[in-house]
């Protein structure tokens, strides 16, 4: 009985990463002019999000970067599920960066052969915040280097989420709680 449960989270999984490879007729997501991938390299926490179905519940959710010998970016993605004290998940996609495109279009990996596009809209000077969208309008995160964001930063990044064509009303809040000595 295990073996069956695990074999239903992997086709789960499988499912939802061939719907964020899924086709789009959206217009293409607008992408920043260029990115200076060192500076982009590190932690990220998510602030908000339109969520894939792993990550509806997370709580204290982090995107970390890393560049690979093979020039790709190894991904970690780590999150508690349902509650701060939940369960540990981590995912560890390899992001490629497209070619020609200011390293602002990557398409990444969590289940070979099958790739989801990934596009950095927006990224402010600082490299403090970005946000990270598909074509297809279905979901998008907020991300920060701080596990929290004053008010006005938060209204203005869900503004720039609003003008790439997202439905905001949709965005969840990730609940972030970090000890001061981890920040």
């Amino acid at each position: 009985m295990k073996g069956h449960a695990r074999i239903r989270k992997l086709a789960a999984l499988a499912l939802g990463c061939l719907a964020l490879a899924g086709c789009s007729s959206s217009p293409p997501m607008p992408a920043v002019k260029s990115v200076d991938l060192a500076r982009f390299m590190g932690d990220w926490y998510v602030i908000a999000d339109i969520p894939a179905r792993p990550e509806r519940n997370a709580y204290n959710e982090v995107e970390s970067y890393a560049p690979r010998p093979d020039g790709r970016v190894q991904t970690t993605l780590r999150f508690r599920e349902g509650g701060f004290d939940g369960e540990i998940k981590t995912m560890h996609p390899v992001g490629t960066v497209l070619p020609q495109t200011g390293n602002a279009r990557w398409n990444m990996q969590f289940i070979w052969p099958f790739q989801a596009e990934y596009v950095i809209a927006y990224l402010d000077p600082d490299y403090r915040s970005t946000i990270i969208g598909r074509s297809k309008r279905d979901y998008v995160w907020i991300m920060a280097r701080t596990p929290q964001l004053t008010a006005a930063q938060y209204d203005n990044l869900v503004s720039e989420v609003r003008k790439l064509g997202y439905d905001t009303s949709l965005l969840r809040k990730v609940p972030q709680q970090w000890p001061e000595a981890t920040r």
